[in-house]
């Protein structure tokens, strides 16, 4: 993949990536912050944006979104397979409750 590849992936995924947030915090504004790890300020912020503001976001050439799993045990525990499969959605869901939401720096 080329670097134009690249860029024109990382746009995509942030134009997707907004348009699911806003949609989830329009449908369920607690449900949608806890998925995303979403501070009420930032909701806020990401939720009033205009199309035009939400192009212009995702117009830049780095994602928006990140990766939640900072500790490789919380990473390796999830995908482990697990004896009870029916659990590692509710263990996913109490581990990332733990997790704090995202704020401005």
């Amino acid at each position: 993949m080329n670097d134009r590849e690249t860029l024109d992936s990382i746009r995509e995924i942030n134009v997707s990536y907004l348009i699911l947030a806003q949609r989830m915090l329009r449908e369920d504004r607690a449900e949608g912050m806890f998925r995303l790890g979403l501070s009420a300020e930032l909701a806020d912020v990401l939720s009033g944006l205009s199309l035009a503001q939400t192009l212009k976001l995702a117009a830049g050439d780095h994602l928006l979104c990140r990766f939640r799993f900072k500790d490789h045990g919380m990473l390796r525990a999830l995908t482990a397979p697990e004896k009870h499969a029916d659990l590692a959605l509710t263990h996913t869901a109490l581990l990332l409750a733990g997790a704090p939401a995202e704020q401005f720096c």
